[in-house]
């Protein structure tokens, strides 16, 4: 299986020369396992990108996964080039009760008013299912697990198993335990933070929002994002073969994050390393 990040920041695309290095769009990530189609992870701007190169590749037939509704993760959707191509067969999962709830939730976005097409409107005519958390299903050939982030307005993580590999994709969540409680401060984890590490047991990779330093998190803790020591301790504690520090914050230039790539890189434990835009990772290949 491979994952290829198409948009690795948060909260707002941020492209120019100061994050060339590292990229500028916001959340997507496409999971390939061989021989099935891609599965896209959230429709954050680098959606745009992945959705030209699926055009000129051929593919029929995606799917997609959403994280949760807020801005950053939906401004790309519209601009999904295989949405507006009729032969192409498209499910698309996101936070819902049902099918019609799940559409109804992402039509409230894509309405006419925010954005002119309107989500019934796509050519490829795309299907709809409603997802809630601690609840598995499949999409395609790809085995989901679901389970409740620390959000505002709530949000979901994904556990993605195929061709024997998983993947977990845990961006716009804060820490489920709180400060000198939990796994990572070496206390018993409570009940949301314990299903999070049962989650990631053993993952080949795990995609985690680490937006803010220790300091920052402190100070804004209500605003639902990670930082990278609490990334490291869980996928330590879950025995995680590779963690990816992802959503990164929009006034990290590159020099910011070559030089928080290199400390973590560094780390002696679970390998790790910063998502860089236009970067494959093959979970085939051992740990780097």
């Amino acid at each position: 299986m491979k994952v290829c990040c198409w948009g690795v920041r948060g909260s707002i695309p941020v492209p120019g020369p100061g994050t060339a290095r590292w990229g500028g769009n916001s959340s997507c990530v496409e999971v390939r396992a061989p021989g099935c189609a891609p599965l896209v992870l959230d429709g954050g701007t680098g959606a745009r990108q992945l959705g030209g190169a699926l055009l000129r590749e051929g593919v029929r037939s995606v799917h997609m996964l959403f994280t949760h509704f807020h801005t950053d993760h939906v401004f790309g959707l519209p601009f999904f080039g295989p949405l507006y191509a009729p032969s192409c067969d498209i499910d698309i999962g996101l936070q819902g009760f049902d099918a019609a709830d799940a559409q109804a939730r992402l039509g409230s976005y894509l309405n006419g008013v925010f954005h002119p097409v309107r989500v019934r409107e796509f050519p490829a005519k795309p299907r709809f299912h409603g997802v809630r958390p601690a609840r598995a299903f499949e999409l395609g050939p790809y085995r989901i697990e679901a389970i409740a982030l620390n959000h505002p307005g709530g949000a979901l993580g994904y556990r993605i198993e195929a061709a024997g590999r998983s993947v977990c994709y845990l961006t716009d969540t804060a820490p489920l335990a709180r400060p000198g409680e939990g796994a990572a401060d070496g206390k018993a984890p409570p009940g949301p933070e314990r299903r999070l590490l049962q989650l990631m047991e053993g993952a080949d990779l795990v995609i985690m929002d680490t937006m803010f330093t220790w300091e920052e998190y402190l100070e804004k803790m209500t605003w639902g994002h990670a930082y990278p020591e609490y990334g490291v301790a869980l996928s330590e504690l879950a025995s995680v073969k590779r963690l990816l520090l992802f959503h990164h914050a929009p006034d990290a230039d590159d020099d910011a994050l070559d030089a928080l790539d290199a400390k973590w890189r560094a780390h002696d434990g679970v390998a790790v390393q910063l998502a860089r835009e236009g970067e494959t990772i093959d979970l085939a290949d051992g740990a780097r």
